[in-house]
């Protein structure tokens, strides 16, 4: 049940420890055992290799619970990570969470169990597993190769606008939050000297006496 493709008697008795002829009378008991119960599945020896298969009575029942499972609509995330995976494949999946900001694990053995992806090697530097899109997702997006995908240009945001959002003034700092010797420094200017204040009203401005003039003397003919 946990291999991907047949495996001949050799095989299984290498794995269980025993003899291949008991392992193959033990087979051919299970396969008979199986089909005489009307189990919902049976044991076969085809191509030279013993693997479980639906029995032929059960097989629309099985074939529309896994086909029902593979119409059900695709996540946000699923959709995302997909999109990530499509752009920059081969990628791998701690690229994916990088790029996405949250952890991809789930979502990417949900696409790889739908067929949308699948391993494509190793990172020569890291040694992580890459992942790419396979050809029946180019058949449900309806193009032949992933140079055909649409550009990512027209979904990005316009550089003027990022230039504006970068200039944009910063909010004015409340007064009251403004210590009172930075304020006035602020007003008058490190340098500048105070302005003479008038003079309170009902009350002389104190004048600054002129010199006396120098005595002139009489000038006699």
């Amino acid at each position: 049940m946990v291999a991907d493709q047949p495996l001949d008697h050799v095989s299984l008795a290498s794995a269980v420890g025993y003899p291949a002829g008991q392992v193959v009378e033990a087979l051919d008991g299970l396969a008979a055992e199986y089909a005489e119960q009307g189990r919902g599945f049976d044991l076969r020896n085809v191509a030279g290799g013993w693997r479980f298969y639906t029995r032929e009575e059960y097989a629309a029942v099985v074939e529309r619970f896994v086909l029902d499972g593979q119409r059900a609509r695709l996540t946000q995330a699923a959709l995302e990570t997909l999109a990530v995976v499509a752009y920059k494949q081969p990628v791998s999946r701690a690229r994916v969470s990088a790029i996405r900001g949250v952890n991809v694990d789930g979502v990417m053995r949900t696409l790889v169990t739908r067929g949308l992806v699948e391993e494509c090697g190793h990172d020569e530097e890291t040694s992580a597993l890459l992942y790419r899109t396979t050809s029946y997702f180019l058949e449900r997006i309806g193009v032949t190769s992933i140079a055909e995908l649409p550009e990512l240009a027209p979904y990005l945001p316009d550089l003027g606008d990022m230039d504006d959002y970068d200039e944009t003034p910063a909010e004015p700092v409340p007064a009251a939050d403004v210590p009172a010797e930075a304020a006035a420094e602020a007003e008058v200017g490190p340098e500048s000297e105070p302005e003479a204040q008038p003079a309170a009203e009902g009350t002389a401005a104190e004048e600054t006496p002129e010199p006396a003039a120098a005595p002139v003397e009489e000038f006699r003919g």
